[in-house]
């Protein structure tokens, strides 16, 4: 599958089939993928909790506040992604730039994972809205949790059409 591939037929699962788990091999694969994913300085400056069972399904339910993302407690991995301090060149550079290289870096880990997740014939979804205090308890981090990934088998693997932006409105040529 190339890159471009990957791009159109991933998409956003909001509907899992919790009755089918992932293979092991198919999520080493997706997390050797997250450990190969460029980093600021090579820092990588994140985190990956793999939640299943009884851990997932109340990480799940630190996701739901004001009825969003009810899917999660079907989906039989939760990826819980950490912010992670910098190394100490990404520190500097982020401190004289102004930038902040570990959200870059999380955007990157998360992306990678994702498409490993789509060749693996695995659907995945980005969340954002979570509960970072619960998560951390749950899961025993003492960094902030930044966004929890939804993987597992989707029930209906229909494609949807994706809704984006023309070339020319992202692209300026110079």
């Amino acid at each position: 599958m190339s890159f471009l591939e990957i791009a159109r037929t991933r998409q956003s699962c909001r509907s899992y089939d919790s009755s089918k788990a992932v293979e092991p091999e198919k999520l080493e694969a997706i997390l050797e993928a997250a450990r190969l994913a460029p980093s600021a300085c090579n820092g990588q400056p994140y985190h990956i909790t793999v939640c299943q069972g009884e851990t997932a399904q109340k990480v799940a339910a630190a996701t739901q506040g004001m009825g969003m993302n009810k899917f999660a407690s079907d989906a039989p991995v939760l990826l819980v992604i950490s912010e992670m301090p910098y190394v100490k060149s990404a520190a500097l550079g982020a401190k004289v730039k102004g930038n902040d290289y570990r959200s870059i870096d999380i955007g990157i880990v998360a992306a990678y994972l994702t498409a490993e997740a789509t060749t693996q014939g695995l659907s995945t979804c980005i969340l954002g809205w979570l509960d970072d205090n619960n998560i951390r308890e749950i899961c025993d981090l003492s960094y902030p949790v930044r966004l929890v990934i939804t993987l597992g088998y989707a029930k209906d693997d229909k494609l949807r059409q994706k809704k984006r932006k023309e070339k020319e409105e992202l692209v300026t040529r110079l």
